[in-house]
């Protein structure tokens, strides 16, 4: 963990435990009436679709309905800035996930500074991409791919769900590892992405193994490499990227956020009951039918987490000269 990681966990965590004290009771009555959780995803989805899932949990376990409210817009700064101005209260939540790392370098104007703006609960869904081909691009592996594209320098199309995205920044940093020059074709979602790979309009995709498998498994595309950094159990098959490119590794992750002064004893109750919930073998299944996996984390795991991420992304974006549009 670098000086400007730790620095990040240190703010986080010396502002939770100064309200630490604050408020004991809050944790026991809480919550006393239905909690707010902004998804800034449409509704449909499969990120929102595991939302509802873990929302569902809660209610059950916490006997108030975790209502989602999903507010578009903005590459998820609408959401964002909407739990960072509300009460900190814990009736107020957020989808924190790979775009607001991603956003905290992309948007240079946000009138908020998500580090600071909100505190880490816990993380629950870990969503794992690969590198996808046509059946008919020439290159079989990775290392066939990256000679290939040395070899045809801008002219492999490389197409993705949005500037910004976790797909895009996953392509721009294994153009800048390896060292290899791909013309980037944006979509307004990755479902459309796949449906040109499919017709041969691109050549490949960073895509989420969710939104692939089961043209991979029809044979209708070929996986090269999955960017986790272990092999997938969905695709057990297919190598990691960082098997040939060394250091490489990326992949989607989701979790929950609340407003920066949310009393840490609501923070933990939180964490435990999602953690709790994402024990249950119905929910671990259901996230691996949509193509991820379950990822339990602390509050200072999760907080450490979205510090490296932004850090990490932050470099990519900086490098690549990666703007909004």
């Amino acid at each position: 963990m670098n000086a400007r990681v730790r620095l990040f966990v240190t703010l986080w965590f010396a502002c939770l435990g100064s309200i630490a004290a604050t408020l004991p009771a809050a944790a026991e009555t809480y919550p006393s009436r239905p909690v707010r959780w902004i998804v800034g995803y449409p509704a449909g989805g499969s990120t929102d679709i595991m939302a509802r899932l873990v929302g569902a949990r809660l209610s059950e376990r916490l006997g108030q309905q975790f209502v989602i409210e999903n507010k578009v817009g903005a590459g998820g700064n609408l959401a964002a800035e909407a739990v960072v101005r509300a009460s900190p209260d814990g009736y107020s939540l957020l989808m924190v996930g790979t775009p607001n790392a991603i956003n905290a370098t992309l948007y240079e104007n946000l009138n908020f500074n998500f580090i600071r703006d909100i505190a880490p609960v816990a993380g629950f869904m870990r969503l794992p991409e690969a590198i996808v081909v046509h059946p008919s691009f020439p290159a079989k592996t990775i290392p066939e791919f990256i000679a290939y594209a040395k070899a045809n320098p801008g002219k492999v199309n490389i197409g993705t769900p949005a500037i910004g995205t976790s797909q895009y920044v996953a392509g721009e940093l294994f153009k800048m590892m390896a060292g290899v020059d791909m013309v980037h074709v944006p979509y307004r979602g990755e479902a459309p992405a796949v449906t040109d790979l499919l017709g041969g309009q691109v050549q490949v995709l960073f895509g989420t193994i969710a939104a692939t498998i089961e043209h991979i498994r029809a044979g209708k595309l070929r996986a090269l490499g999955v960017t986790t950094a272990m092999r997938s159990d969905l695709l057990p098959d297919v190598p990691t990227v960082g098997d040939f490119v060394p250091g490489y590794e990326a992949s989607g992750w989701f979790g929950v956020g609340a407003p920066k002064n949310t009393p840490i004893a609501i923070i933990n109750r939180l964490s435990r009951e999602i953690n709790a919930g994402l024990a249950d073998p119905t929910i671990q299944l259901r996230f691996a039918e949509l193509g991820s996996s379950v990822f339990a984390s602390t509050p200072s795991e999760f907080g450490a987490l979205i510090a490296e991420q932004t850090e990490k992304w932050r470099n990519v974006v900086k490098f690549a000269g990666i703007k909004p549009v």
